[in-house]
């Protein structure tokens, strides 16, 4: 792997989710195993298991995957830092001095708040526990679901959903621009109709849409219940200012120090578009120093090729892929 000496960690989202994900890890790493041991003691059930044997359809599972997703890539960074590949997250919380900044997408931003210092681990794994519980009730009592549109833009995105919603009586149906990924990566979200009426709209005005197979319609007002809980849940937390900059999603820009502030921000994310694109621009524009994507998955990998092809990242799903150089 490249100098560390400055990093900054990009934390995965759900959808990254798969059978085996943090097995290397917790292999390679008596720190990483140790951590999936506390996750299966907090939550009182085997999230390792379900991490290391599946079955997938259990592991998709919104209130599943997201504490997976959190769990495995806090034990990939426990894992760099046992290896000496990692300072100044984890292993010294009081120093970051060897962070430049951390970023998740989504769910991920737990993820970056814990490794920044604002949030335990513990604290993170409640606060993602109540969020993907409540997010896979708010999906459960409306049919909804999301939309990929290739080639699309932000405002090209926008003036599609309000051309689908101009086709409907009434306002039932929700349809917004969910997550703003990169170029020409545009996530679309809302209820059921309004997502199978935007697949047929942008395909006979010659665009590329694809419905992806999620539990319901994320970062869009459908998620208002879930936002709701997560607020209550968010009170309750201990929080401390970030000791390095952490991207937030809503403003594509790093967070305040103003633990309320933060709170506030998290709860906006449930029903606003992720501005991932944004949030790489900032740091392509702020910020020197090595990209490591942690476990699980090369999603974010992948992003950033789209968004800045100068900026490697160093991808760490496995073990084997951290300790060789940036792809």
């Amino acid at each position: 792997m490249a100098d560390l000496s400055k990093h900054i960690l990009l934390c995965p989202g759900q959808g990254s989710q798969k059978v085996g994900m943090g097995r290397a890890w917790a292999e390679a790493s008596s720190s990483a195993a140790a951590l999936f041991r506390d996750a299966d003691t907090a939550l009182g059930f085997g999230l390792s298991q379900l991490c290391f044997e599946g079955p997938q359809e259990q592991l998709d599972r919104t209130d599943v995957a997201q504490l997976a997703i959190y769990t495995v890539s806090v034990a990939c960074a426990r894992g760099l830092t046992e290896k000496g590949l990692l300072t100044g997250a984890v292993a010294a919380p009081s120093d970051a001095s060897g962070l430049a900044a951390t970023a998740g997408l989504s769910l991920g931003e737990f993820t970056a708040l814990h490794l920044a210092g604002t949030l335990s681990f513990e604290a993170g794994l409640e606060l993602v526990r109540v969020r993907g519980e409540a997010m896979q009730q708010a999906a459960e009592s409306v049919d909804s679901s999301m939309v990929a549109l290739t080639g699309a833009d932000e405002a090209s995105a926008s003036a599609l959903c309000e051309k689908v919603l101009a086709d409907f009586d009434g306002s039932e149906h929700v349809l917004v621009p969910a997550n703003i990924n990169g170029p020409g990566q545009i996530v679309i979200s809302g209820t059921q109709e309004a997502c199978q009426r935007a697949i047929t709209m942008a395909s006979d005005e010659g665009g590329k849409a694809t419905g992806l197979q999620v539990a319901g319609a994320f970062h869009s007002r459908v998620m208002a219940p879930a936002a709701a809980a997560l607020e209550s849940a968010l009170q309750r937390a201990p929080l401390e200012p970030p000791r390095c900059p952490v991207i937030s999603n809503v403003t594509g820009k790093p967070h305040l120090a103003d633990v309320d502030a933060i709170r506030q921000r998290l709860v906006e994310q449930m029903t606003n578009p992720v501005r991932w694109l944004e949030s790489m621009q900032w740091v392509g524009t702020h910020l020197e120093g090595q990209l490591i994507e942690l476990a699980p998955g090369r999603v974010l990998t992948g992003l950033m090729r789209r968004i800045d092809r100068r900026r490697p990242v160093a991808n760490c799903a496995e073990p084997a892929t951290a300790t060789g150089a940036p792809n």
